[in-house]
This record gives structure tokens, C-alpha cells and sequence, in this order.
């Protein structure tokens, strides 16, 4: 009589602890907790990327900050100042001024090329 106790006692708890899995299952199951756990996850998932950008951002933004120190010390623009200005350069631009006659006789034009230059680089 007791061994038929014990496993009837066996199997109702066995039942009991199986009914529990399955309803806990399935509520995990249901739309509204499957949409609160995307909801979670990815808002975890925004959080890390967040972490990681502004991690990424102050390495850039470090980094940056030490190769313009290595490019002013090789261009010299942290060697100190001797307090005189240097001579102001002067630019000697091409200009291709001409007399202001009639060119070509055939077609009589005037041709002022005192406002027109004729270097096609001078504009780019």
C-alpha cells in the first residue's frame, strides 16, 4: 500500500511541476510577451550600439586630434614666432594685354584685351 502512495504522490507532483513548465511556456508564447521581449531586447541592443558609437567617436576624435599635432610639428606651424612678420610675397600674375587693334583684317573686330585675359587656367 505505501509503494502505491509513493508513486501515485510520484506522479501527481510530476504532474503538477509539468502543468506549471507548459503554462509558463505558454504565456511566454503569447503576442503580447513576445512583443515586450523584442521591445527589450532591443532596446538592449540600441543601448550597446550607443556605447560602442560614442566609443568609436572619441577614439576618432583623439586620434584626429594627434595627427594634426604630428602634421603642425611637420609643417613647423608649432615653432615659435620671432615676433617680425615675413616680407609680404609678391604674385606676378600672367596678363596678356594686347593693343586694342582691329586683328584679323578680314573680319574687322575690335579686340580689347585689356579686360580679357586669354590664360585658361586663370579661372580654375
Amino acid at each position: 500500500m505505501f509503494r502505491r502512495t509513493f508513486w501515485f504522490g510520484t506522479g501527481v507532483a510530476a504532474g503538477v511541476w509539468a502543468t506549471t513548465k507548459v503554462n509558463r511556456k505558454l504565456r511566454q508564447l503569447t503576442p503580447e510577451s513576445l512583443a515586450a521581449t523584442a521591445a527589450n531586447k532591443a532596446l538592449d541592443a540600441g543601448t550597446r550600439l550607443k556605447e560602442r558609437a560614442v566609443g568609436f567617436a572619441v577614439d576618432v576624435r583623439d586620434n584626429m586630434a594627434q595627427r594634426e599635432a604630428e602634421l603642425d610639428d611637420a609643417l613647423g606651424l608649432n615653432a615659435p614666432v620671432d615676433g617680425e612678420l615675413p616680407a609680404p610675397r609678391r604674385y606676378t600674375a600672367i596678363e596678356n594685354r594686347g593693343t586694342g587693334k582691329i586683328e584679323n583684317r578680314s573680319n574687322p573686330t575690335y579686340v580689347d584685351r585689356t579686360t580679357y585675359s586669354y590664360n585658361r587656367n586663370e579661372d580654375h
